[in-house]
């Protein structure tokens, strides 16, 4: 782990009141640093559900929800070696898709919004993953949240920021958003992170989460962004 700066006291650190008042430009500025400290900790910082297509990554991510994408990764080897194309899961027996993915949770709605994610690419789209967030948006178990990791890490297009449980806690201790509604949240982001940074910022973050800054009993000791965070515990 990369050592937090030195000597942060408590008449130095940022409080939640100086938060309140920091400027946009300040605010941005340290969102800035923020991005930098933890592209530097977390080089290795990537999409956790392994995929090798488009579609792979899709189904990947509609599977995730309520899930974690261990588990998912441990499912999705067995189901895209049977069904490996959107021609198939539009033509998947349900009990069958329902049974592959049953530990995911869920999974019989999870196995529905596969089955027409299948039929609508092969209608729509030549049985093609789509690149915009409108056409995404409008397949089957997909909103804005499953489209942003589509476009971000399939496609390499900055169209929004992924806002999961990890990067709404995270943004909220780190003063960068007050907000509760993950497309509010997002909103907030967006004005505060460079576009060519959206997706790796919900990557730094969910790492970030995940490894220091935990729900329960965040690591603040441990963490490079000590003297960055108004609700740090030093």
């Amino acid at each position: 782990m990369t050592s937090q700066p030195e000597k942060v006291t408590r008449k130095g650190r940022l409080t939640p009141a100086k938060a309140r008042r920091e400027s946009k430009p300040k605010k941005a500025q340290r969102t800035e640093e923020i991005l930098q400290r933890l592209k530097e900790e977390y080089p290795e910082a990537c999409c956790a559900l392994e995929h090798r297509s488009p579609l792979q990554l899709l189904v990947a991510t509609i599977l995730s929800a309520q899930c974690t994408d261990k588990r998912v990764n441990m499912v999705t080897p067995a189901l895209f070696e049977r069904f490996p194309d959107a021609a198939s899961f539009a033509a998947a027996d349900m009990v069958e898709l329902e049974e592959i993915i049953r530990s995911t949770g869920f999974y019989r709605n999870k196995a529905k919004s596969l089955q027409g994610l299948g039929q609508a690419l092969q209608s729509d789209h030549e049985g093609e993953v789509p690149a915009t967030m409108k056409e995404l948006s409008s397949l089957p178990g997909v909103g804005r949240k499953t489209a942003n990791v589509v476009l971000g890490n399939a496609f390499g297009i900055d169209e929004g920021v992924v806002v999961d449980t990890h990067v709404g806690r995270l943004s909220n201790r780190l003063g960068l958003t007050g907000e509760s509604n993950p497309v509010k949240i997002e909103s907030d982001l967006m004005a505060l992170v460079p576009q060519d940074d959206w997706t790796i910022w919900a990557h730094l973050l969910i790492f970030h989460g995940r490894q220091v800054c935990k729900a329960r009993k965040p690591a603040c000791a441990d963490c490079v962004l000590l003297d960055l965070c108004p609700a740090a515990e030093i």
